[in-house]
C-alpha cells in the first residue's frame, strides 16, 4: 500500500474523488499517486494535511514519505476516550 493510498482508505476514510476535492486536483491524479506514478505538490499535501487536522485526527508527516504504519489510526476523540 503506497503512502497515500494509505492516508486516503485508512486515515480519512474517503473516495478517491472526495480526496481529489481536497487536494484541488482531479480524481485521475489521485489515482495515479496511489499507484505511485505521480507525486503531489507540497500545497496539496499541505491541503491534505489540513482537511485531516480539520477533521480531528492525530496527525503524522511521516504518513506521507513512509510505509503505512500497520496499527489503526485513532483519532483525537477515541485516544481521549482510551
Amino acid at each position: 500500500m503506497t503512502p497515500l493510498l494509505f492516508i486516503r482508505s485508512q486515515v480519512l476514510k474517503i473516495t478517491q474523488t472526495q480526496m481529489a476535492a481536497i487536494a484541488g486536483v482531479g480524481q485521475s491524479t489521485v489515482s495515479k499517486w496511489e499507484r505511485g506514478s505521480l507525486e503531489p505538490s507540497r500545497d496539496e499535501l499541505a491541503r491534505i494535511r489540513a482537511e485531516a487536522r480539520r477533521r480531528r485526527i492525530k496527525w503524522r508527516d511521516e504518513w506521507f514519505f513512509v510505509s503505512p504504519p500497520s496499527a489503526p489510526v485513532l483519532s483525537n476523540e477515541t485516544e481521549a476516550a482510551a
